[in-house]
């Protein structure tokens, strides 16, 4: 054990965020606007995630009107409020820099098939399902 994990443990994220390259994520970051604050979504598919411990840092990368963006977070941040993943991808890769040369639809990344059954979560679009229950008939009453 490094004799700084002790001290880098108290800032680190106490809930991790599990993703890995190649998922289609909302990254949600507080913005400071003068006095007031707010959150915006960056969504877009991580290309990279560099070291570990409380200097990890991922990429992201999304299509803005036929132009790519991309942009760094640190995972540990207070500033990264949340990492929504929206769809496992299916990559072979360690980077995904290869999409930076890439255009339209070429720029997809495969879908994980049974993703959802490994997360638990329902598919997009789709709540889970009540389980069904039968009612007993009752009996009927005595006529009199």
């Amino acid at each position: 054990m490094r004799s700084l994990d002790a001290i880098e443990k108290e800032w680190a994220r106490k809930k991790p965020v599990k993703f890995d390259v190649g998922d289609s994520v909302d990254v949600h970051v507080k913005i400071i606007e003068g006095d007031r604050e707010r959150i915006q979504i960056f969504a877009g598919v991580v290309i990279a995630k560099r070291h570990e411990g409380l200097s990890e840092t991922f990429t992201v990368r999304r299509m803005v009107q036929g132009e790519g963006v991309e942009r760094i977070f640190p995972v540990n941040s207070p500033r990264v409020v949340d990492v929504v993943v929206k769809k496992k991808g299916n990559v072979r890769r360690a980077k995904l820099h290869y999409l930076r040369d890439r255009v339209g639809r070429g720029t997809r990344v495969e879908e994980k098939l049974g993703a959802e059954k490994e997360s638990g979560a329902a598919p997009a679009g789709k709540t889970p399902e009540a389980p069904k229950v039968e009612k007993k008939p009752e009996p009927a009453a005595p006529a009199k």
